[in-house]
């Protein structure tokens, strides 16, 4: 892994609806970027076993998932021509219908702006120690799977 600074993509609780649009509004002064793609996870109000979510409650491994990110941030601007690419997810009880994860790249062209966007939400599911759990209305909760 290379000397740069590592960033931080972790929110405590939902992450904020004018963060995203200030996110984007930044990017009004950056000419050369003719595409850019956004990814919102939001939290489903999934029914298991005829029980309803209400949240999920985020954790994970900080340090390791920041350290993984990195490489995977790495990897992507090797991979794609991007000009930005901003990550953020939630941390702790995040309520239905909230956002849990914004994702957000952008590129001089569209193409790499989707393709990067779609394989960095791919690979963080993946290979990233965050967990959810889903908290039920009745007060229950199970670990969710990444899927």
């Amino acid at each position: 892994m290379s000397d740069k600074e590592i960033k931080n993509i972790f929110v405590q609780g939902a992450i904020d609806s004018t963060f995203i649009s200030e996110s984007i509004a930044k990017h009004s002064s950056k000419t050369g970027i003719g595409g850019h793609s956004i990814f919102m996870g939001q939290v489903r109000k999934d029914e298991i076993d005829g029980k309803f979510v209400s949240a999920i409650d985020y954790t994970a491994y900080e340090e390791l998932t920041l350290e993984k990110m990195q490489e995977i941030r790495e990897a992507i601007f090797e991979k794609y021509p991007l000009t930005c690419m901003h990550v953020h997810h939630s941390l702790g009880k995040i309520k239905t219908g909230e956002i849990c994860l914004f994702v957000f790249t952008s590129s001089a062209h569209r193409k790499p702006a989707i393709d990067a966007c779609t394989e960095i939400v791919e690979r963080l599911k993946a290979e990233l120690p965050i967990w959810g759990k889903e908290c039920f209305e009745d007060e229950s909760h199970q670990w969710k799977e990444n899927i």
